[in-house]
């Protein structure tokens, strides 16, 4: 077994010298000047990817390619289909661990893994965005001159997904003199993009306390505000619009407030999570169940001419543009996931990604 173990770690060793000479590279493209580098300059990219079936660990770099003493790297490891001792799997890990070190040059004590595995609808596992530990890793890195914070060791997840990087910057293109809406918005980087793009406004719907709070964050390291409402009231009642408003609701039932208040939005980014379960939420939510509905709801919220921007991220099968149309009906659906893939995502499952336009 040790034996295995040890000529695993050198297959990764090499697989990830080999990776992280060509992505650097790429992730400072053109970078040599500094509007170039406000422009490309990219700080949390995907290194590793299942690439050696036999390693099934996902690992992204986090920093500074020229600043490896700074750098950190955040993965999981899946699990895999058959039992493994407790023990030998941590073992492993940790031979595994130094290899990654020894191969990016980064300290094993800056390298940080979760355990994912698939969540059936139902079930009682951990979601991507409940904590799972309480220290605080925390780094703020760049992306397309902007600034966004990561919490790379206490969340399954740490933020900001890089697999969204090139929707975003298509989000900040067009924004400019726009309403834009950004439903399940997470850390809000959707809404940090559209702002800087020039959006009149921006409205982020989320459930979490902690998540609207570490998205006024990043409006704040990017020299932006953004008002948190509490309350429906000061949402629907209020006359003037405030410029960038983060709002504590279940998505599904603001959609209906919304709607029968009669807000229009420009632009309307849904990029829901597969599965909630949520204490908080009305009733539970089921991507593969549910989308079609969401999608009808958010096209009643559009400005004419207005785009909806959806993401869709099932392990299995997602439904297809010519589905979506034909259960919704008088919409156009354009599938934007090819032109959405970047270099360090190529030839690996990413997120589908629609345009959804009314006819």
């Amino acid at each position: 077994m040790e034996d295995k173990t040890a000529l695993q770690a050198k297959m990764l060793l090499n697989r990830l010298q080999k990776r992280f000479r060509h992505l650097k590279k790429w992730a400072h493209a053109g970078a040599s000047t500094e509007a170039a580098a406000q422009k490309s300059g990219i700080g949390a990219f995907r290194l590793y990817d299942r690439d050696i079936p036999e390693i099934p660990l996902v690992i992204d770099f986090y920093g500074d390619c020229a600043k490896l003493n700074e750098a950190a790297l955040c993965g999981a490891l899946y699990k895999r289909p058959y039992e493994k001792d407790e023990a030998e799997e941590a073992h492993w890990l940790s031979v595994m661990k130094e290899s990654i070190g020894s191969a990016i040059g980064i300290n094993p004590e800056f390298i940080f893994f979760k355990q994912r595995q698939k969540q059936k609808s139902g079930s009682k596992s951990k979601s991507q965005y409940e904590k799972i530990k309480e220290e605080r890793f925390e780094k703020v890195v760049t992306e397309g001159g902007l600034f966004f914070k990561v919490n790379l060791s206490d969340y399954l997840d740490t933020g900001l997904f890089a697999d969204r990087r090139l929707l975003r910057a298509m989000i900040r293109s067009q924004a400019s003199g726009k309403k834009v809406l950004n439903l399940f918005s997470y850390t809000g980087s959707f809404s940090v993009y559209a702002a800087i793009g020039g959006a009149v406004s921006t409205d982020s719907v989320d459930l979490s306390n902690t998540y609207l709070d570490w998205a006024r964050e990043n409006f704040e390291i990017n020299g932006m505000k953004a008002n948190l409402v509490k309350y429906y009231d000061d949402f629907f009642g209020r006359v003037s619009q405030v410029s960038n408003t983060l709002l504590k609701a279940d998505v599904l039932d603001f959609l209906d407030r919304a709607i029968n208040s009669k807000k229009r939005w420009d632009i309307i980014i849904l990029d829901p999570p597969a599965f909630s379960n949520s204490k908080k939420m009305t009733d539970t939510f089921d991507l593969s169940r549910d989308l079609p509905e969401l999608v009808k709801k958010c096209l009643k919220l559009l400005t004419p001419g207005g785009k909806i921007y959806v993401s869709i991220n099932l392990r299995r099968a997602a439904p297809s543009a010519e589905e979506l149309e034909t259960k919704i009906g008088k919409i156009k659906i354009t599938d934007l996931t090819n032109s959405l893939i970047s270099e360090d995502f190529k030839g690996k499952k990413t997120p589908k990604t629609f345009l959804v336009t009314l006819k």
